[in-house]
């Protein structure tokens, strides 16, 4: 049975940073994850028992935008609902701004239009580095 808690005084933060790493998004610090948590508004640890399985947590202006970020299910429990509860949860304590937004790789974008969201045509990246441009940039360029 998965449980999603919103308290993270109970998060193991390496436990975090390892979820990270299971997905594929590389290594990132527990102490910087603590913190960059520690600034976002709603956040959703989802749990089986007392393994950590799968997060996601928000960043906003406190009214008229929010972002949903960092949704990472571990791989052993995708497809079976848990992605599904965090992203309701965190959806569930944004209405009200007038425009919430997410991020999503092109693989899991149907997963997020079945919890209705859609695509959109006005966001932008500023990309870090060709790789990040190869895999979320449409291919043109500013010439």
């Amino acid at each position: 049975m998965i449980r999603i808690e919103r308290d993270d005084t109970a998060v193991s933060w390496v436990q975090v940073a390892n979820l990270f790493q299971a997905v594929g998004w590389g290594r990132r610090d527990p102490a910087d994850t603590a913190a960059a948590f520690a600034r976002s508004t709603f956040k959703a640890f989802a749990f089986e028992g007392a393994q950590l399985v799968g997060f996601g947590r928000t960043i906003d202006d406190g009214h008229f935008y929010a972002t949903v970020v960092d949704v990472v299910v571990s791989p052993a429990h995708q497809r079976k609902g848990v992605g599904r509860a965090i992203v309701e949860d965190l959806q569930n304590r944004l209405n009200g701004f007038l425009v919430v937004t997410l991020t999503a790789a092109p693989n899991v974008q149907p997963f997020y239009r079945r919890l209705g969201w859609r695509h959109q045509t006005t966001a932008m990246i500023r990309p870090r580095s060709e790789e990040q441009a190869r895999l979320n940039c449409s291919g043109e360029a500013e010439s």
